[in-house]
């Protein structure tokens, strides 16, 4: 260890290991506190601390703003973190190709600044803006305007990055569309740090649309919610959010806010369930005859009624939305999942959720980016044992239903069990000859997916 302290001394200096090394917002992965940690400032540092760390066998683990909820930012005891910090520039705003070119270190919020100075917006918002942009290219981060906008990958048009080997590669370009040999770009996003490190990232960005509203619509039950978002998809309103909130975590989430939205007492307390419509528009007339229509195509629906939300109420709604998780962190759950699957099976698969909660004495409450069926379900089970099974029964009944296990947290350390134990083989052991090819001495993020 001494050696490789040596070198990474030589290459970038080291930085003091402190407990915020060592983890992320994972409720079921132990912290643990590297071994080094340094914090390169260019992508030749990068690639000469992977290139050192393969010499001397060491794992390394990336860190952006540790955000993430699947253990995929816990590092090795005798690992390096690489802290990307320093790596926090947005390097370009392209207003001609609508690009922005990043560091990994950059965060959503500060994107979201620059990229507003230029008319343009990168539309993927995944709860916390506080994310960095690395963090979110390696997990493939979603969030509540997938519905309209689509996530992460549908936004990487090239990278960037840092082989194990010391190398450096460029993959993508300014370019949309690309039948150029294999999609490495597509191979290094959502990788969950475990084939390279992204040094820098180009960013297809969006118009920036000026006017919005949100329609919130109490249900008497959440079946009802669940069978109305087809409808609404389908319905061509093209909604940049369409979000389910169960009645419990609406109710949570609203009290932590200190957030009244002025609904009646009476329906309020029938209400098991809302769908929030966020509609967007270039024209404020256009945009309200969509909320006309959103509107009664919501009571047709099954709707107690629809409120369309003053701007202020909207933005703190969604913004307590966002903070579902930590929401559910102070109350005390012992774990979260965001299981995907087709939005026409959610009817089918809450229900499965209500009997497999109430088999294992188990209370599961949550919420979900509705219109991509990507359900966010905060776990309360004290016991591990009891609380390994729900989730597998959750996990399978998800799969069951042409779902996958995570829709945009990632796998990482936290679901790696339940992964293995369901996934084909076949594409395992692919996956494995692929991780093989990048990093074949597997320094990069051991112990996350395989």
């Amino acid at each position: 260890m001494a050696d490789i302290g040596a070198r990474l001394a030589d290459i970038v200096g080291l930085t003091e290991v402190v407990d915020d090394h060592g983890h992320d917002e994972s409720l079921t992965v132990p912290a643990q506190r590297p071994a080094h940690v340094v914090r390169p400032e260019t992508a030749e540092q990068v690639a000469a601390i992977l290139e050192a760390a393969t010499e001397h066998a060491t794992p390394v683990t990336a860190r952006g703003s540790g955000t993430g909820l699947s253990g995929a930012a816990v590092p090795r005891a005798d690992g390096i973190v690489v802290s990307f910090e320093k790596m926090n520039r947005v390097l370009e705003i392209d207003t001609e190709n609508h690009v922005a070119v990043v560091q990994p270190g950059v965060t959503l919020q500060e994107l979201e600044e620059r990229t507003a100075a230029a008319g343009l917006v990168y539309p993927v918002y995944p709860g916390e803006l506080s994310a960095s942009l690395g963090g979110s290219v390696a997990t493939n981060a979603g969030g509540m305007r997938a519905v309209k906008y689509g996530v992460t990958r549908h936004h990487v048009l090239g990278v960037q990055a840092a082989l194990p080997t010391g190398e450096l590669i460029r993959t993508g370009g300014r370019f949309v569309k690309s039948s150029t040999g294999y999609d490495l770009t597509q191979l290094i996003v959502g990788s969950e740090g475990t084939l390279a490190l992204v040094t820098e990232a180009i960013l297809k960005l969006q118009p920036r649309v000026a006017h919005q509203a949100t329609v919130l619509a109490p249900f008497a039950d959440l079946a009802a919610v669940v069978a109305a978002v087809p409808r609404v998809v389908a319905s061509g309103i093209g909604p940049l959010i369409l979000e389910y909130i169960d009645g419990m975590t609406m109710g949570a989430i609203t009290h932590t806010a200190d957030l009244q939205l002025g609904i009646p007492d009476a329906v309020r307390e029938t209400a098991q369930a809302y769908l929030v419509v966020m509609l967007e528009n270039r024209s404020a007339d256009r945009l309200d005859e969509d909320v006309a229509e959103t509107g009664e195509m919501l009571a047709g629906l099954g709707a107690v009624d629809a409120y369309v939300l003053p701007g202020g109420s909207a933005r703190r709604l969604i913004e307590a939305r966002e903070r579902a998780f930590y929401t559910a962190k102070a109350a005390g759950a012992d774990d979260v999942i965001d299981t995907v699957l087709p939005r026409a099976a959610l009817p089918d698969f809450m229900a499965a959720v209500t009997g497999i909660a109430q088999a294992h004495g188990t209370f599961v409450i949550g919420c979900g980016h509705a219109g991509d069926g990507n359900v966010h379900l905060a776990v309360f089970q004290k016991d591990a044992e009891q609380r390994s099974a729900v989730l597998g029964e959750l996990f399978a009944a998800a799969i069951a239903l042409g779902g996958a296990i995570s829709g945009e947290h990632g796998i990482g350390r936290a679901k790696r069990s339940h992964f293995l134990a369901s996934e084909d083989p076949t594409k395992v052991e692919l996956m494995r000859r692929v991780k093989q090819a990048f990093d074949p001495a597997g320094v990069l993020n051991p112990g996350v997916l395989f």
